[in-house]
């Protein structure tokens, strides 16, 4: 039986190939007798392993990004999480961030089961190409968040560090400043919603039991309780929706006012915010 000569050609080629470790690569086309396809299933095979080993590991740091198509028509927003901040920083962890995102932006998928379906870069799906990371880093990889906004004009803002990002989608076309302040209130405000009628039921039958709550603890009639609790919620319809909150760079306006004042058509039709942690 005759053995087959692994050059260094070849451990580099595969490396170049896969982002897998030399030696990795040299024992992977060891096992497939120099054949590269097989080389790579090894590989793959590798990270799913890593991939099972690993998961019950938390993965709660990573990137968040932000990207617009070309014509700021649609914003997607996705998370990549991985173990350590040490990996989160790492370029090369950065360019498949980008990569997957950019994918996202070209292929406008319909979920994020559909994104990491697509091909990443020649055969592999993005799914695939998460769990060789996997095999490559030794960290718990996770495409975790995929949301999208669509609207007549859509701003991105991505705050430094990537552990932070939001997309907001505007009823007409929005100067640079305008577009931005609002994507930065929604960044440091949290809102969870556009406006009073769009909060969740669940949500507000939460604050209208805890505002209840608070009424009986501070000795309030029994029948007044319900009438106390839709008192609070104004308070928290200003705090939390988006629209009703006041502007971060003048506390003397809401949002809606902000937007009234430079230009009494606009209007924000929806947003979304991820964060990390």
């Amino acid at each position: 039986m005759s053995t087959i000569t692994i050059s260094a050609s070849d451990v580099n080629k595969l490396r170049t190939q896969t982002g897998a470790g030399m030696m990795d690569c040299k024992k992977a086309l060891t096992e497939a007798n120099g054949d590269f396809e097989k080389a790579v299933d090894f590989l793959r095979k590798k990270g799913q392993k890593v991939a099972a080993n690993r998961s019950d590991r938390d993965a709660k740091e990573g990137i968040v990004l932000a990207k617009l198509t070309a014509d700021n028509k649609r914003g997607v927003l996705i998370v990549v999480n991985c173990e350590t901040d040490f990996v989160a920083k790492n370029e090369d962890f950065g360019k498949f961030v980008n990569t997957i995102a950019d994918v996202a932006i070209a292929k406008n998928p319909n979920g994020i089961d559909a994104l990491r379906a697509l091909p990443f870069e020649g055969s592999l799906s993005i799914a695939d190409k998460v769990t060789e990371q996997v095999g490559k880093i030794g960290e718990k990889i996770e495409l975790s968040k995929y949301e999208v906004v669509e609207a007549a004009a859509v701003v991105a803002y991505n705050h430094p560090g990537n552990r932070l990002a939001t997309i907001v989608g505007f009823s007409k076309e929005v100067s640079d400043e305008v577009s931005k302040n609002v994507a930065m209130q929604v960044a440091a405000m949290a809102p969870v919603a556009l406006d009073k009628g769009d909060v969740d039921s669940k949500i507000l039958e939460r604050e209208i039991e805890i505002g209840k709550e608070q009424a009986r603890q501070e000795g309030k009639p029994e029948e007044m309780l319900e009438k106390i609790a839709m008192g609070k919620l104004n308070k928290f319809y200003k705090e939390n929706t988006l629209l009703n909150q006041e502007f971060i760079k003048d506390n003397k306006k809401t949002i809606s006012q902000y937007l009234a004042d430079n230009d009494k058509g606009l209007q924000v039709t929806g947003f979304k915010r991820i964060a990390l942690g």
